[in-house]
């Protein structure tokens, strides 16, 4: 069954429909993928083996009554462990979570056991999504499937490389300023980041509350826009959801087209500092997309040479006061120490040997800016940038349908290489970033090699417009496709266990 795990999850989904494999078999190929390459790549802190394969044969035993089902049933997922899952631990990477169950499901979860998806699993990521490598988890890093040696991105670089390496058609992610799509980038995924409150929250364990967005990672642009229309869609339980139904995504993705379309390049993330190779497979893109018909003009956004600043003392402010309940005495670890064990020596206690270093720095400089001596100068400032920055797309989307640039400035780099250097690390996220802070949808596809390394291609679109992002991602994937004659995770020989 070796072939089930480099399908699609539409062609997938189509064989499962009419009978030529049954659930039970491609959600058990996937279980022998992770079992024979996981170990070597560590995406998984969790396998569901026993409720995936049940939940198989009830698709099996459902389609044979002839009953209707949803089209991705049967179509196994893996769910990263920020989002909480009943029956399953969730951790958030970090080691004052280890064992913790919940006692329910987040919206999205309960979504995919409403289609009958079998979860195959929870993936990992940088402790509390605090991180770009998915080097910061306290169960060890994840590395990439093209080159065990790098980083497969982050803070999401578990449900990445499962999907990279098909031990997964379909994943689920969290994306604060870049953690679907940068991962998606350097392991030659797709993902996608929906505007902000399209996908429903509750139940996703928040590290910036005003930052935080659920999305999918798949292989294709179809597959993002099959499992963007499950999991989308308002929901009471998340007073930040919106009304608006979710829209024709996969009528989008399966038409795809860019002629008439504007696309706008912005100055601000291309060019200087970022990779020669990733500059050409750019540059290589924007005149496909020239021959398809689009129109091609570039766009400036002055202030988002602020937005690396700005986020990286939103973010820290929001973590701060979202990871305080983590004190010992509620949920999680408890680390009583010697002597007198008052709340607050428990609490320090705890949160010492429970919180990793980037976790740790974070909340310090989170703290810090929201102190009453320094709100204004800090956090105050930071949100009247962020405010600049939804101008400039304001007046960006005047001028462009969608705009375009690299979706990282590099390929992956090594593990440990940027460890020792949290600035250079954050730096990962520049292009990610902005669409964050003002709350609008990006997707990154795969956009060819740079030195036998992924490189991501980034669209964003105004909010609530997430079905432009498919239509523009799909017309220049078809056109890469034709280039290379197959999508590039099916041209890869050199991931890991591939033959």
């Amino acid at each position: 069954m070796a072939e089930l795990i480099r399908l699609s999850a539409a062609v997938l989904a189509e064989k499962l429909a009419a009978g030529e494999v049954s659930a039970v078999e491609a959600t058990q190929a996937h279980l022998d993928r992770i079992e024979e390459v996981d170990g070597a790549i560590n995406a998984f802190l969790h396998v569901n083996t026993a409720e995936a394969l049940l939940v198989a044969a009830d698709v099996d035993k459902t389609r044979s009554t002839g009953d209707a089902l949803h089209p991705l049933a049967g179509v196994p997922i893996a769910v990263k462990d920020l989002i909480v899952t009943k029956g399953q631990p969730t951790t958030a990477g970090s080691k004052i979570l280890e064992g913790w169950h919940s006692p329910y499901d987040a919206t999205v979860v309960s979504r995919l056991r409403a289609a009958k998806m079998p979860i195959l699993g929870k993936t990992n990521l940088d402790e509390f999504a605090m991180g770009s490598s998915t080097e910061h988890s306290a169960y060890g890093p994840t590395r990439n499937p093209w080159d065990l040696d790098r980083v497969p991105g982050g803070s999401g670089g578990g449900s990445a490389a499962a999907v990279a390496a098909f031990e997964a058609p379909l994943a689920l992610g969290t994306d604060t300023g870049g953690s679907i799509r940068q991962p998606g980038a350097v392991t030659g995924t797709v993902g996608v980041k929906p505007t902000y409150g399209g996908v429903s929250r509750y139940g996703a364990i928040a590290m910036a509350s005003s930052l935080d967005q659920i999305g999918p990672v798949s292989r294709t642009v179809l597959d993002a826009a099959l499992l963007h229309e499950i999991i989308g869609g308002h929901d009471p339980h998340d007073s930040t959801s919106l009304t608006d139904p979710v829209g024709a995504l996969v009528e989008a993705a399966r038409n795809g087209d860019v002629e008439g379309m504007k696309i706008g390049i912005i100055k601000e993330l291309h060019g200087e500092g970022y990779q020669a190779g990733v500059e050409h497979r750019f540059n290589e893109a924007l005149d496909l997309l020239r021959t398809a018909g689009a129109e091609i003009v570039e766009v400036s956004c002055p202030n988002f040479k602020y937005a690396l600043g700005a986020y990286y003392l939103i973010m820290p402010s929001e973590a701060s006061s979202n990871l305080a309940k983590y004190d010992g005495v509620r949920f999680g670890l408890r680390v009583v120490p010697d002597g007198a064990p008052t709340i607050e020596r428990v609490m320090g206690a705890t949160r010492a040997a429970g919180f990793g270093d980037e976790v740790k720095r974070r909340i310090i400089l989170g703290t810090y800016a929201l102190s009453a001596g320094y709100y204004d100068a800090y956090y105050g400032s930071a949100q009247k940038v962020r405010t600049l920055i939804q101008r400039d797309f304001d007046a960006a989307f005047g001028q462009a349908d969608v705009l375009i640039s690299p979706t990282t400035p590099t390929t992956a780099f090594k593990l440990g290489e940027k460890l020792d250097d949290p600035l250079a690390m954050y730096l990962n996220d520049v292009a990610t970033i902005p669409a964050n802070m003002a709350g609008i949808p990006g997707i990154s596809i795969p956009g060819g090699l740079a030195d036998g390394l992924p490189v991501g291609i980034q669209f964003l679109a105004p909010a609530r417009q997430d079905a432009r992002l498919y239509r523009a991602g799909a017309a220049l994937e078809s056109l890469l496709e034709g280039q290379w004659g197959g999508p590039l995770l099916a041209q890869a020989p050199e991931i890991v266990g591939v033959k």
